[in-house]
């Protein structure tokens, strides 16, 4: 999935968003800040879906945990 996509394609299950978030943090950006400006994304969306997982941005390990 390239990033012009990954704004409309992201998945609306926290589980699978989880997964894509915490695999472009791995292999593409030093923060979620920076991912969140580049895709052009809503930091506080993303953290609030998978808040109702149990996950929260951990800035040390650059995931959510």
């Amino acid at each position: 999935m390239d990033d012009a996509m990954l704004k409309e394609q992201l998945p609306k299950d926290p589980v699978m968003l989880l997964s894509v978030i915490n695999t472009k943090l791995r292999d593409h950006y030093a923060s979620l800040d920076l991912l969140c400006e580049d895709l052009e994304l809503s930091k506080g969306e993303i953290v609030q879906a998978l808040a109702q997982i149990d996950y929260t941005y951990d800035t040390e390990g650059n995931q959510f945990v």
